[in-house]
């Protein structure tokens, strides 16, 4: 897909997502190597906009896995379309069960979900594993064997082989430790907040009309908070929102009032705007 470091971060800046190097080198790496990529990092800081905009750039398909506790095989893998299977069977009451199973476990009666969807697709294809450790930890051996060599077996049809590999992004908040084996058939990538001339960009970008000066602002009050000791620190998400709340208001420059009535689109826990009114000091950013 990518011809190049410097051609992945051109492209994935048309579209929209700033990437650093490291991104973008990695990214790339993923991409002629053949290897899943496993992105880790704080949320709100771009993992899975990543995997959007290089869909984007490359013309592919986004299949997408969205982990929650208690998601399975049925969900992420497949499933059979049980009650075409019991109309089918209704239907056929004088054939023998032989002929009636054959029949009832065929393409016909099969409900692909993300991973099979992505496995068997024959177009570019990025498929999305989001927030990989939100699933329980058995479901990372259904991923095994499709991230080891991109099949997956069905009992009843036999094993399905990737014709076209797919570009697999896996993301991960560390709200749990993933396996050392999943790990292993990965390349890795930690997103962390960017640096501040970076985020600056961000926040032109993602802001139109946004004032050059009222963005340094935004970008370095965020960062003050940031360094305090709050239950959740703003990510870019929040510092993107801000801003365009700031531009919704009207506001041209930060003084108390504006950041006071606005704390709550940055900060989601009562205790964190607590701390952030009584700590932050405008005059020291």
């Amino acid at each position: 897909m990518f011809t190049s470091v410097d051609d992945v971060c051109a492209r994935l800046a048309e579209s929209g997502y700033l990437a650093s190097p490291a991104v973008a080198t990695t990214v790339f790496l993923a991409d002629r190597l053949g290897k899943p990529l496993l992105v880790e990092g704080p949320a709100g800081v771009g993992k899975t906009e990543l995997a959007k905009a290089v869909a984007q750039v490359a013309g592919a398909r986004l299949v997408r896995l969205q982990c929650y506790e208690g998601v399975d095989e049925s969900r992420a893998l497949y499933e059979w379309n049980h009650a075409k299977q019991l109309l089918r069977i209704s239907a056929g009451r004088d054939e023998t069960w032989d002929e009636t199973r054959t029949d009832i476990f065929s393409e016909e009666f099969l409900l692909p979900r993300p991973l099979l969807t992505a496995i068997r697709g024959d177009e570019p294809t990025v498929l999305l594993i989001d927030e990989t450790d939100k699933a329980d930890v058995e479901v990372e051996g259904l991923l095994l064997e499709v991230l080891s060599d991109f099949q997956v077996t069905v009992p009843e049809l036999g094993t399905i082989t990737a014709t076209r590999r797919p570009f697999v992004v896996l993301t991960s908040n560390a709200s749990r430790e993933l396996s050392e084996a999943l790990r292993r058939r990965c390349l890795f990538l930690h997103i962390d907040f960017p640096e501040e001339e970076l985020e600056r960009r961000i926040v032109r970008l993602k802001v139109p009309g946004i004032e050059a000066a009222l963005a340094k602002s935004v970008v370095r009050v965020i960062g003050a908070l940031r360094a305090m000791d709050l239950r959740k620190a703003p990510s870019v998400a929040e510092t993107i929102d801000w801003a365009r709340t700031l531009l919704a208001l009207g506001a041209t420059t930060l003084d108390e009032s504006v950041v006071r009535d606005s704390l709550g689109v940055i900060l989601k826990h009562q205790d964190d705007i607590l701390k952030a009114g009584a700590k932050l000091d405008l005059d020291a950013v």
